[in-house]
């Protein structure tokens, strides 16, 4: 059997994602050799799903056996998608458990493997983007997650305060717990949402604090656009409109979202940006921010530029620093 193609250890538990040529292994094909009439095409389809599942299983358990800190083995069998970034894993071998406690950069992190997106890769580029704050700063992280750079740039930097922006709603309440867990609660706040719509709310929250309109509770009133008063929206009015500082680890999706993080900058911001490329065409990326940038009617600064991992093979995650002028 070929090794898998990458682990992650989260706690105790591992995900294994298994090569594609695993399904044309020899003795697979040999099991397929005794059935050729199209009358057992069924039953051909059949022992290929046991043999397959069987020999995944085995190397789970010889995985278990190796690491005694590992109680739950899981298989990555689907791709992460779309904006919630749910993977797709199956249990292959241990405790049936997807809870996860993990640590990292002096920082404890709960979460459900099932409902909310999580890598382990991204430990050092946490702890260098936390390392990047400087002292009295504020800071938005878009697409928080379960907020682990909220929480490592809490706790490793001298930053004056975290915004935590995430639409998953099982994210944003395990994101609450690690805040708690991490005691960075005077220092990281949730804004749960879609980003889309919280720079709306983040902007008619502030008029309406310069027009002395604030209702009790933190509830602004919802202006429509022929200026009648409509819904009320749950929105802190005290989260500033403008941030020293914006960090992006987006999923891998069409919208780059820099119209927000433009909108919610001003002079010096700083953006830590992350896409997805073929090896040979990050030039594409720097491309597509400065275009967007020139829509925003901002000027920047390419500050640095990083290959920040591979997600496949010649497929990376690239980073780009920015600085609005």
């Amino acid at each position: 059997m070929n090794p898998p193609r990458a682990f992650d250890f989260l706690g105790n538990i591992a995900i294994i994602n298994f090569h594609k040529e695993f399904k044309q292994s020899e003795h697979h094909g040999r099991i397929l050799k005794r059935h050729k009439t199209p009358n057992q095409v069924g039953l051909k389809e059949n022992l290929q799903k046991r043999f397959l599942l069987g020999a995944r299983k085995k190397y789970a358990q010889e995985l278990m056996k190796k690491n005694k800190s590992i109680t739950t083995v899981l298989e990555k069998s689907g791709k992460v998608s779309g904006r919630l970034r749910k993977p797709t894993l199956k249990h292959l071998a241990g405790k049936k458990t997807k809870e996860v406690l993990y640590k990292e950069n002096n920082c404890v992190f709960r979460f459900n493997t099932d409902t909310t997106y999580f890598s382990p890769r991204l430990s050092n580029e946490r702890k260098e983007i936390a390392s990047k704050i400087k002292k009295g700063e504020i800071v938005l992280v878009m697409f928080a997650g379960v907020s682990p750079f909220s929480i490592v740039i809490a706790k490793n930097s001298q930053a004056e305060k975290i915004y935590s922006n995430e639409i998953n709603r099982e994210a944003n309440k395990y994101g609450q717990l690690n805040i708690e867990l991490n005691k960075v609660k005077d220092k990281v706040e949730l804004i749960p949402g879609d980003i889309k719509n919280v720079v709306k709310k983040i902007g008619l929250s502030n008029l309406q604090a310069n027009k002395k309109q604030l209702i009790k509770n933190s509830l602004v009133n919802k202006i429509s656009s022929d200026g009648r008063v409509g819904g009320k929206v749950n929105i802190t009015p005290n989260i500033p409109n403008k941030f020293d500082v914006i960090v992006m680890p987006r999923p891998q999706l069409k919208d780059s979202f820099l119209k927000q993080a433009f909108a919610l900058s001003k002079k010096a911001t700083r953006i830590y940006y992350y896409d997805f490329c073929k090896i040979d065409k990050t030039k594409n990326i720097l491309e597509k921010i400065q275009t967007e940038a020139k829509i925003a009617k901002k000027k920047i600064k390419i500050l640095k530029t990083k290959k920040a991992g591979e997600i496949a093979p010649y497929k990376i995650r690239f980073r780009v620093d920015f600085q609005v002028l």
